[in-house]
């Protein structure tokens, strides 16, 4: 039998070595903006959604944003005294765990903090996310609901009927409680009832200023302790 000409053994050594090239250039990006703006600061973003990063990306055009990468950025600033780009930024890669980001700006630590206090905005939950309140639903018309979304709505659990064209809903129903671990389906019941539990926020952690070198802590110290035997466990 003729050998198939898509059967053909491919050498490692022959690979793309893209990835490696990205990553030296976004270290490259990154000390490049350590020289160029005054101040870094690590932020965490809690239920995070792109098109709000996004807003906030195009509110503070004249500064630079860097999400995610976690492991390359720490490389990029240092690890440890030692291998640290400057001095004590060493101390800014502690905190470059989870869902973090880091802003390169001229503008000062208070006017920092000021925008993202103040920048807090709703959006529906996901799964997964916490419930913060009970949701119940009476027995009786759902009337927001049309005729055609019945089905939907019992495949996602509610008890529900048409009765005379109109989701008729055929008993009391706990959507969720508060505290609980949301599942997918949840979360769309709660979207189709436009009710929103996700607040998206932005938490600046710490920040280093290249004209001194010097750092500040905005964060728990025990919180990033716990991280890091979080992550030393898995």
């Amino acid at each position: 039998m003729p050998k198939s000409k898509r059967d053909k053994k491919i050498s490692l050594t022959k690979t793309s070595k893209k990835g490696l090239k990205t990553k030296q250039n976004l270290i490259e990006e990154l000390r490049k903006c350590v020289d160029i703006y005054q101040n870094l600061f690590i932020f965490s973003v809690a239920n995070m959604r792109n098109n709000k990063l996004k807003d906030i990306r195009t509110a503070w055009k004249h500064s630079r944003f860097f999400f995610g990468k976690n492991k390359v950025m720490t490389v990029a600033l240092g690890k440890g005294q030692t291998d640290e780009y400057k001095d004590n930024l060493h101390k800014v890669s502690k905190y470059l765990r989870g869902e973090v980001g880091a802003l390169f700006t001229n503008k000062t630590k208070d006017d920092v903090q000021e925008y993202f206090s103040h920048f807090k905005e709703m959006d529906y939950a996901r799964a997964g996310n916490r419930a913060h309140m009970v949701v119940t639903l009476d027995e009786g018309p759902l009337e927001q609901f049309t005729h055609s979304m019945e089905p939907q709505l019992r495949q996602l659990g509610l008890p529900t009927a048409l009765k005379k064209g109109v989701v008729t809903l055929l008993k009391d129903f706990e959507v969720c409680k508060e505290g609980d671990i949301l599942t997918p389906e949840q979360a769309r019941i709660l979207k189709l009832l436009g009710i929103e539990m996700a607040e998206f926020k932005v938490q600046i952690k710490c920040m280093w200023n290249s004209e001194a070198g010097e750092f500040e802590n905005f964060a728990d110290e025990e919180a990033i302790d716990e991280d890091e035997d979080e992550e030393d466990a898995e």
